[in-house]
């Protein structure tokens, strides 16, 4: 009872600082709304796997349902920040680009097995690193070459081709994604404890052991985000990822700007 209080009011003040410092990106979207919405989805949804999780760490029908619904929502969240056109379904690429072959080898060698009480949390980890970067580099690269896109046009007519054009003004942005795992890398043990280190310890394990698999989780992270961050990039430079409405990219060829004699 003490919990679901404490977790309503801080809920409820989230949203309210939110809404008294009108944190909100457009006058006609609501960031306190957002909160409120998340927060109880959040509910919902964690005490509707709490029920089906008991079911897929049994079976490996169970277990494979469970991942690609899990992959499926990922992709849906990611491409609809980006964009609101019919391209959001590409943020699939970057994310199974990252997360696929890692989760591949960690099965490969033995590291993981075929359980779902094991490659449940360690899939949804890195699949969760994959949708929040996938998200900052498609975002910032877009914003970038919106912002710059007089820049672009300069370097085509020096002769640069189109992907390499854009590709100059989104990279900065882009790597920026990069930032919050880099941060979290390098200052595990002394700024947090990431939760695959405190649940061993309070499961038993050695401190050695849980900071090993720390260190495994965060290594691995970095693998899966580096790649999504890349392959989100190129998306972007090559027009496949984009929005509609001015700045978007165009659908055909790229228009070709001689350099000048």
């Amino acid at each position: 009872m003490s919990l679901g209080v404490l977790l309503a009011v801080l809920l409820l003040v989230a949203a309210a600082v939110a809404g008294w410092f009108r944190l909100d990106p457009h006058p006609y979207k609501s960031r306190a709304r957002e909160i409120l919405v998340a927060g109880f989805r959040a509910t919902v949804q964690l005490a509707v796997v709490s029920v089906v999780i008991a079911w897929a760490v049994k079976a490996v029908l169970g277990l494979l349902t469970f991942l690609v619904v899990m992959f499926t929502v990922a992709v849906r969240t990611a491409g609809r920040r980006i964009t609101s056109n019919h391209t959001w379904w590409l943020t699939a690429a970057p994310m199974s680009a990252g997360v696929i072959p890692v989760v591949a080898a960690l099965l490969l060698t033995g590291l993981v097995p075929l359980k779902g009480i094991a490659l449940i949390p360690i899939t949804g980890q890195l699949i969760g690193g994959a949708l929040t970067v996938t998200v900052l580099a498609g975002r910032r690269a877009l914003d970038e070459l919106a912002q710059r896109h007089g820049e672009v046009e300069a370097a085509m007519a020096l002769g640069f081709p189109d992907r390499d054009a854009r590709m100059e003004i989104a990279r900065p942005a882009a790597s920026d994604a990069l930032l919050p795992g880099l941060d979290q890398t390098r200052t595990v043990g002394l700024v947090t404890l990431p939760g695959a280190f405190v649940g061993m310890l309070l499961g038993g394990a050695s401190p050695v052991m849980a900071g090993a698999v720390q260190l495994f989780v965060l290594i691995a992270l970095m693998t899966v985000q580096s790649v999504a961050v890349a392959v989100t990039l190129e998306l972007v430079a090559r027009h496949h990822l984009h929005r509609p409405g001015p700045g978007a990219a165009p659908t055909g060829p790229p228009r070709k700007i001689r350099p000048p004699t």
